[in-house]
């Protein structure tokens, strides 16, 4: 009891022996460790410069003027999600500042941040009034002024943007400020109309291509030209989405050629055999089928908007249907991608629909 009672006092402080240790790891393999960390191949081949923004000629010309030393204005860059725009101000900005300055004259607040009044009122506004000074250590020119970046900025509140318009005259001497959006429509009129507005162009196929082929060549991936043509038109113009396919169907194949199969798999398309077996059942006029077909669907795990968006473009391009028909067609697809963006339930906004398309199929028969 007495040893028991004593037992902290006769516990041992001393580290634990290190004999079974193996010998301490130099502190370059650690370094080489850290560099090795994986890292999403949007972010890595990011452009670095503005020489390497691709298929946004007038934005470039702008920014590389500013580059040899004429002022920045305010920007508004607007344009579809993946075709450069946050890319293209990050590039320009290091390329202003340098490594060493930019974390110190760039401020960039998302989505992912709060954006509401006080923000702006506070971390915008005090950033904008800091005067700036100092050189680059390279000795090239360092402009008098601070850039904040407001990506996704369609998203701020309007009182937010009303906020954001005196800051921006005021402090027009030491900031510039550049938003980012997808649709210019929901940035507020005086915002617009003290920046430069630049719209960004869903990238072509071609440039697309070229970059995805790159990649493909640098990372060793075993991708076929017709699988770089499915991948850039399942992507719709967003080279980050086509970037990110890319990748995720690298992993799933573990160092096998990526398929159509796998891309199809990896961005969650319906196969076209799907699409087929829904016309087939509409065109039987059974509903039973239909309703089979359509609760396959669901129970396959394919997205109703998804769908959607393909039956759309096979509508369109379909030669057995007239125009009445393909408008009153599409005119349900947008009812139902309303109704589904409203919350109605997946099952019964896709059996309407089909309904609609079994109702012209037939008619077209008789």
């Amino acid at each position: 009891m007495q040893a028991f009672l004593k037992g902290p006092a006769s516990i041992s402080t001393k580290p634990p022996p290190t004999k079974d240790r193996g010998p301490a790891a130099p502190s370059g393999s650690s370094a080489e460790s850290r560099r090795a960390k994986p890292v999403p191949w949007v972010e890595k081949y990011r452009p670095r410069c503005v020489d390497e923004v691709a298929f946004q000629e007038e934005v470039v010309a702008v920014l590389k003027k500013s580059l040899e030393g004429a002022d920045l204005p305010n920007l508004l860059f607007y344009g579809p999600p993946g075709t450069g725009k946050t890319s293209t101000i990050l590039a320009a900005a290091r390329e202003l500042y340098g490594p060493e300055l930019f974390r110190q004259r760039v401020l960039e607040l998302n989505a992912s941040d709060e954006r509401g009044i006080q923000v702006i009122r506070e971390k915008v506004k005090t950033f904008a009034q800091l005067t700036v000074s100092g050189s680059r250590s390279d000795g090239k020119p360092c402009p008098p002024f601070k850039i904040v970046i407001l990506d996704e900025a369609d998203s701020m509140t309007s009182a937010a943007q009303a906020a954001l318009r005196r800051t921006m005259e005021k402090e027009s001497k030491t900031t510039r400020f550049c938003l980012i959006c997808n649709y210019v429509s929901r940035i507020i009129e005086p915002l617009t109309s003290r920046c430069s507005k630049f719209r960004f162009k869903p990238l072509s196929d071609k440039i697309q291509h070229q970059r995805l082929l790159d990649i493909s060549e640098k990372e060793n991936v075993k991708i076929s030209n017709e699988g770089i043509s499915y991948l850039v038109k399942v992507s719709e113009g967003d080279l980050r989405k086509a970037i990110t396919f890319l990748q995720s169907a690298t992993r799933l194949t573990g160092g096998q050629e990526v398929t159509e199969k796998v891309i199809t798999e990896i961005a969650g398309v319906v196969p076209t055999e799907t699409i087929n077996g829904i016309f087939s059942a509409c065109q039987s006029g059974s509903f039973e089928k239909l309703e089979a077909v359509v609760k396959d669907l669901i129970d396959e795990g394919h997205a109703a908007t998804q769908l959607i968006n393909q039956l759309h473009d096979v509508v369109v391009e379909k030669d057995d249907l007239t125009d009445k028909q393909k408008s009153i067609i599409t005119e349900k697809l947008a009812e139902v991608d309303k109704c589904l963006a409203d919350g109605a339930d997946e099952h019964l906004q896709l059996i309407s629909l089909c309904a609609t398309v079994m109702q012209q199929l037939i008619h077209n028969v008789n």
